[in-house]
């Protein structure tokens, strides 16, 4: 179950298929996303492939000497763009590989525009999806609901992505989705629909527990992705936007031309991957120590090149030494940047202040504190925002409610029109009206003990409080006592055991903390696999444009391609 290894072993596959020789590998805008996110430029290189150019682009040059291995989704543009290149081909010989299910009447319609027999190759290979982390995917999308509805084209291109993960874990699941979300189970239906019309290729291996797909929305959990967050991937993403594994830093005052846009891959930076999860504190350390390793290995000139055997040494270690070069400038300068923003900000305050609006039930405590931070100059303006939005979530149905106080001392601080909008949009959004989950009240006596132990754990947690609501949801489906009646199966059958292997998608995007928690599971479970994927993976400033566009209030939106194929 790991989402990362599937890509890229189809990858390879394809660069395989073609035989030794040069080759040039042609791909649209989302494969290019897609395979970059698995390979760096230079593993594919060390393979042959020596050019990169995108199906759509109009300036390629004739080059017959070179291979063509084509990687794109099957959407009716790309069929066009390969009809065209069939007519007047610009290679010697063409690999074309689809991300999804492709239709026999376009693989006719190419089959026609190769006159000249280029095509040695047609095969469907389901990397329909970007693999962020090996138990994480995402399909890029923003803005798939209208309302409490899909955007059409949205459903589409969602029931794509997760049919293609499934084919490519080689899994045929049961499914079960969010009764209280009406698009969950229009898109638990979708994903049905092509399991049954494509049975063949679902035709895996039957294992003692079936796979389970689990699909839930972001609407019930409205909270987890307004927080602040402290562990590393979380916070580049929260702080700086990460993007397809890139991080623009052209805004950091006194930035190197070099470090203006830096990867940050668990897959080939081993100090990324061995931080990931971990918190601030240890970040900062580790950075520490990073460099003072680094500090050790580097060559000292006078004495290191006196002899031939030096020098010899010298060379070997250099491409080592420059790309140990390289990961501590990078790491530094990011976390370095990490740092002026919390101070900046002044985020340790406001992350308290979160923790306790989403964790604790105190409103006299809550309201106060609220209050004390809009006070603050230094606060930005989408953090005064954040914690009014958490405020008005957690206590929408008060008796005691300040929100009208609370949004006039927005206006008072000057807080934008939008901005300000926002509050109402999020409570439309994610507002107990909406939400089929407890997400909020602690009722039994067990769960407030519960709450008060976890938060006497000792100050060093005070930021780390918050637990995503898809904890408690995987926890109960585990041990087998995830309520029917909440999360109903699609159709007839249902698992009688626990179960194993777990695809979880949040439609309306998933977040850096929902992705811990699924690998703190993964580790202290023995025997349970889970995968969690989601129409994006948010920071705040992105969840906001998704419920904005949701709740009718934005202008702008991502459009999503996609289509269905349909046989093989």
């Amino acid at each position: 179950m790991n989402v990362t290894l599937a890509v890229k072993q189809y990858i390879s596959k394809m660069i395989e298929s073609s035989g030794p020789g040069m080759k040039v590998l042609l791909m649209d805008k989302e494969t290019t996303s897609i395979v970059s996110v698995v390979y760096t430029q230079s593993e594919i290189l060390q393979k042959e492939v020596y050019l990169f150019e995108r199906i759509d682009s109009q300036s390629r040059d004739n080059m017959k000497h070179l291979k063509a291995i084509c990687f794109l989704r099957p959407t009716k543009e790309n069929v066009q763009h390969l009809i065209q290149e069939l007519r007047r081909p610009k290679y010697s010989v063409y690999f074309i590989y689809f991300s999804n299910v492709i239709s026999k009447s376009e693989i006719k319609a190419l089959a026609e525009a190769d006159e000249q027999e280029v095509v040695a190759e047609v095969q469907e290979f389901y990397g329909d999806f970007i693999a962020v982390n090996p138990h994480l995917f995402s399909l890029n999308l923003q803005g798939v609901a209208r309302g409490r509805s899909w955007e059409p084209s949205m459903l589409s291109r969602c029931t794509q992505g997760l049919t293609s993960v499934l084919l490519a874990l080689k899994k045929c699941p049961m499914i079960r989705y969010q009764l209280s979300s009406d698009m969950s189970k229009r898109l638990a239906e979708s994903v049905k629909q092509i399991i049954t019309k494509e049975y063949e290729l679902f035709d895996f291996r039957k294992t003692e527990v079936p796979p389970l797909l689990l699909i839930l929305d972001r609407s019930d959990d409205a909270i987890t992705p307004l927080l602040n967050q402290w562990t590393y991937q979380a916070m580049v993403h929260e702080l700086m936007g990460l993007n397809n594994n890139r991080i623009d830093l052209s805004r950091v005052p006194g930035i190197s031309r070099d470090l203006k846009e830096v990867v940050l891959s668990a897959e080939n930076d081993e100090f990324y991957a061995n931080n990931l999860y971990l918190n601030f504190g240890e970040i900062g350390t580790n950075i520490k120590n990073l460099m003072e390793d680094f500090q050790k290995k580097k060559p000292k000139d006078q004495q290191k090149l006196e002899s031939i055997s030096d020098m010899k040494a010298f060379v070997d270690n250099y491409p080592q030494f420059k790309k140990m070069s390289g990961t501590v400038s990078k790491h530094v300068t990011v976390v370095g940047e990490l740092s002026r923003l919390v101070s900046e900000r002044q985020l340790m305050e406001v992350s308290e202040v979160e923790q306790e609006l989403s964790c604790q039930n105190d409103h006299g405590n809550a309201q106060q504190s609220v209050r004390r931070l809009l006070q603050n100059p230094r606060l930005s303006e989408l953090d005064a925002v954040r914690l009014v939005m958490l405020y008005a979530l957690r206590y929408e149905r008060h008796s005691s409610s300040v929100l009208p106080a609370l949004m006039d001392e927005l206006s008072r601080r000057g807080v934008s029109e939008r901005h300000r909008r926002m509050v109402k949009s999020v409570v439309e959004y994610g507002g107990k009206r909406v939400r089929g989950s407890d997400l909020i009240e602690a009722t039994d006596a067990v769960a407030i003990t519960k709450q008060f132990f976890k938060g006497l754990k000792g100050v060093e947690n005070v930021y780390t409080q918050h637990k995503p609501l898809i904890h408690d949801t995987l926890d109960q489906l585990i041990k087998g006592r995830l309520k029917d009646s909440q999360f109903p199966y699609l159709g007839p059958s249902s698992l009688r055991d626990r179960p194993q292997d777990i695809v979880v998608f949040m439609i309306g995007g998933a977040t850096y903390e929902e992705a811990l928690t699924v690998y703190n599971l993964n580790r202290n479970t023995p025997g349970v696999r889970i995968v969690l994927g989601g129409s994006s993976i948010h920071n705040t400033k992105s969840f906001l444009e998704e419920v904005m566009s949701a709740t009718g209030h934005s202008g702008e939106r991502a459009q999503g391609s996609g289509r269905h194929g349909s046989r093989r």
